[in-house]
């Protein structure tokens, strides 16, 4: 079960054998076995790539949840007799494992030297909760679903530029300002494409009117680093997240506009398979990202 699911999570028996240090003839054969002990092809093979099958669909679906199982009950058995070992198996966004779990990783591997972390990376982790130890989400204020997920941190959208462009183009003082100036758009903001021009903006003190502006848009990307490189190199004003962005604000790379508005609100979620049990590593893991964020985002003074 676990080569089949290795399998498929590094798409290829080659990847597969040398992610479980094995040959990648046993792993052909144990995935053979299974095939012949099940009485069903699990995968379509070609020259190119592997696809499942609907019986493999169905089949990797029940394993996950069995082999999940099984790390539990030796986790239960095993947290209080040894120091935490293993892997935890996550999965997150690329911008939260790219700038939220990647720095941090050298840490946790001096705290936990013998837990290993696999991260696997979707642009829409929450349908595939329940694949994984832990799923990292961030979402905008309102989130509301059928699955198990405590809140790590909360930060804001806040409008951001490189002090250079702003010696350039000015530093506006009011959000009307935002008319002349170049907007690095991320487009499922407001839900637009690259002709919609316009931000709204809310008090950060959450009392008051909002404000929308007409703002040109120099460069639209979906790709979070994209806008910060640009943003970072001087190429106009963005709006990211405060959480991910707030090195390059502590070191003077980035400046926040308009500090008394905000874009919006969204919280960081670290959603669990709806199990009644979370594995010892799985809970250390939490209990110190939980404990950086609270040192890294103290609570925000009123304004």
């Amino acid at each position: 079960m676990r080569v089949f699911q290795r399998v498929v999570d590094e798409g290829g028996f080659a990847a597969a054998a040398r992610a479980l240090d094995m040959s990648p003839a046993t792993v052909t054969r144990l995935f053979g076995d299974l095939e012949q002990h099940l009485g069903a092809r699990l995968m379509q093979r070609t020259t190119r790539k592997l696809a499942l099958t609907d019986a493999g669909e169905v089949y990797l679906r029940r394993v996950r949840g069995i082999l999940n199982e099984v790390d539990d009950a030796e986790a239960a058995v095993g947290c209080n007799t040894q120091a935490l070992s293993g892997t935890v198996h996550v999965l997150a966004s690329p911008v939260l494992a790219s700038h939220f779990l990647a720095p941090h990783i050298a840490q946790w591997r001096l705290r936990h030297p013998k837990v290993a972390l696999d991260i696997a990376i979707d642009p829409f982790p929450q349908s595939r909760v329940d694949e994984f130890d832990v799923t990292f989400m961030a979402v905008d204020e309102g989130f509301d679903a059928s699955i198990v997920a405590r809140p790590l941190a909360s930060t804001e959208w806040i409008l951001c530029a490189a002090p250079a462009y702003l010696q350039r183009a000015g530093t506006p003082q009011q959000p009307q300002d935002l008319e002349h100036h170049d907007y690095l758009k991320f487009p499922w903001q407001q839900g637009g494409g690259y002709g919609n021009r316009q931000l709204r903006l809310r008090p950060a003190s959450g009392t008051g009117e909002m404000a929308e502006v007409d703002m040109p848009v120099a460069l639209q990307s979906v790709s979070f680093d994209v806008l910060v490189r640009a943003t970072l190199d001087g190429s106009g004003i963005a709006v990211l997240s405060h959480l991910l962005v707030e090195p390059h604000l502590a070191s003077g790379a980035l400046v926040q506009v308009l500090p008394h508005w905000i874009f919006g609100r969204l919280t960081v979620y670290a959603a669990v398979p709806s199990r009644k049990l979370i594995p010892a590593r799985t809970r250390a893991f939490l209990d110190f990202l939980r404990e950086l964020l609270q040192v890294k985002l103290p609570p925000r003074a009123p304004q």
